[in-house]
């Protein structure tokens, strides 16, 4: 066991990926009936190029989950079904940090407090440990100074080259959704080093509105490739998005990595204003989910859907990249990319 762990960024080769089949209506108000088929399109797509591991409530779940990936043509010779309870299903939160110790997989299992806004998460936070039971993987409780480390994945973003980006709002915020307490710049870095291998860490401002998480990374600026980021950016100046967007924009105009090469940033719009019952959603391309087979994006019948589309095809040449429909997924405050999660080989 060298210990050396290394994140794999998302683009490399997934043996697997993991997703929770929807069940809870109280993250879809009054807009449940149409998800588990969104789900049934997402399945359709990744499993063309690996396993997807699904996990339902129960028994009758399953059977209810099954029912929904035939009627949708969806071939379940690649779909393996994992009965286990949860509070939510969105796995790229909950699920463990799949890291690599050599040629090894494991499974480092972070804690998770529903975003520290939320009190029902202690089903959520036992997942890693059942994955890495199930799949007889080696589970590495994540802890910094005795405690175990508060961390999503939606908070942090690699180029598995020892550079990874988030956000100062949710990781550093003392005031609202809190994840641990006292924590600096320097504590995080302690910890992206010995989980992940990362000796460079770059730190935008705070996220999109309407983000439930407070600051998530995901939809804000992701790695297309070792050296190059897309960040949305706002064109309105109206927009209660535009000066944090382009705040963070200036903060990337001088960063450079591990190589001593300027980062690539390339800017990806963002749709127009997605708002449901008052309240503005965290719509953005850059929750986006790469999988082996395809790039699936989230659309919002929106005019900037093809241009996102567009840009995201210039770096997946080897790859679909493939609009999935997510007026109705937005509502549950996530889309593609908050409820998927890469197993890598």
């Amino acid at each position: 066991m060298s210990n050396k762990f290394i994140l794999p960024p998302e683009w490399t080769k997934h043996e697997a990926t993991w997703i929770g089949w929807p069940y809870n209506k109280s993250d879809w108000p009054g807009k449940f009936s149409p998800i588990p088929y969104v789900y049934a399109e997402i399945v359709k797509y990744i499993s063309r190029g690996e396993n997807v591991r699904i996990f339902v409530q129960s028994k009758d779940h399953q059977h209810k989950a099954e029912k929904v990936l035939k009627d949708s043509n969806v071939s379940l010779s690649n779909v393996e079904l994992f009965i286990k309870k949860t509070d939510r299903g969105w796995l790229r939160d909950s699920g463990p940090m799949f890291a690599k110790d050599g040629k090894e997989t494991v499974a480092i299992d972070f804690k998770f407090n529903a975003w520290a806004k939320y009190d029902d998460y202690k089903l959520d936070d036992k997942i890693p440990s059942f994955i890495a039971s199930k799949l007889n993987l080696k589970r590495i409780v994540a802890e910094h100074n005795g405690k175990q480390v508060v961390l999503e994945g939606g908070a942090i973003d690699t180029n598995g080259k020892g550079t990874l980006i988030t956000t100062e709002e949710c990781l550093l915020d003392e005031k609202v959704q809190t994840r641990n307490p006292g924590f600096t710049k320097a504590d995080y870095f302690e910890v992206f080093k010995k989980y992940f291998g990362v000796s460079n860490v770059i730190w935008l401002g705070k996220g999109i509105l309407g983000d439930d998480t407070h600051g998530h990374i995901d939809d804000l600026c992701r790695f297309v490739n070792k050296d190059t980021v897309v960040l949305v950016s706002e064109e309105n100046p109206k927009d209660e998005n535009y000066n944090l967007l382009n705040e963070n924009k200036e903060r990337l105009q001088n960063v450079h990595l591990l190589n001593g090469s300027k980062l690539n940033v390339v800017l990806l719009p963002m749709p127009s204003p997605q708002i449901f019952k008052g309240q503005r959603l965290p719509a953005s391309y850059a929750n986006f989910y790469i999988s082996n087979y395809a790039v699936l994006v989230p659309t919002f019948n929106d005019p900037y859907d093809k241009i996102a589309l567009g840009i995201l095809s210039e770096f997946f040449p080897d790859r679909k990249v493939i609009g999935i429909h997510s007026v109705d997924l937005v509502w549950g405050l996530g889309t593609l990319h908050c409820l998927t999660k890469e197993q890598p080989f």
